[in-house]
């Protein structure tokens, strides 16, 4: 491969060129919650608005993740868009072996016995349809149940490794 004039030599695919592309890409910040024998939840970064009509979701999740065996069986999901004053809830739901539903992390018990966090800016619970594998993941869709957009604050992005909040 040569180098195109004013980029760099391009690379072969790679999870290591995947990643370092998308470290440039800012993403909202999502927590993805289900309920098994315990709770489980994980950050998510995937998140994407699938359809319309009817109203779809989807996101990945690893499947060595600690919270996939409760996701592949799960019949419910909720999905929480995160603002920029939850830096620390997003850290700790990313953080693995960390006990994500302790203190000081606040939740109850919401639609469908799906665990819904507080203070997000919005939430979602949704009707798992698919899991679609894909490599080491599996691309999971959901059917929005009920929700609430109702909160405040500015959304929390991840970009270049970290959480930041977003500018103006």
């Amino acid at each position: 491969m040569t180098a195109t004039p004013g980029l760099g030599t391009p690379q072969l695919a790679s999870p290591e060129l995947l990643r370092s592309v998308f470290r440039r890409h800012a993403a909202g910040v999502a927590v993805i919650t289900a309920q098994g024998d315990r709770p489980v939840g994980f950050t998510a970064t995937s998140l994407n608005s699938a359809a319309a009509e009817p109203p779809l979701v989807s996101f990945g999740v690893g499947t060595s993740s600690s919270s996939w065996p409760v996701l592949a069986e799960a019949a419910h999901v909720g999905v929480h868009i995160l603002g920029e004053h939850q830096r620390e809830l997003a850290a700790t739901f990313a953080r693995s072996g960390a006990d994500r539903f302790a203190p000081p992390t606040a939740w109850r018990t919401g639609p469908e016995g799906v665990p819904v966090l507080d203070g997000v800016l919005a939430w979602l619970v949704c009707r798992v349809i698919a899991r679609v594998p894909a490599g080491d993941h599996r691309l999971m869709i959901a059917q929005v149940v009920v929700g609430d957009p109702a909160g405040s604050g500015r959304p929390l992005l991840y970009h270049q490794g970290r959480f930041n909040a977003l500018r103006d």
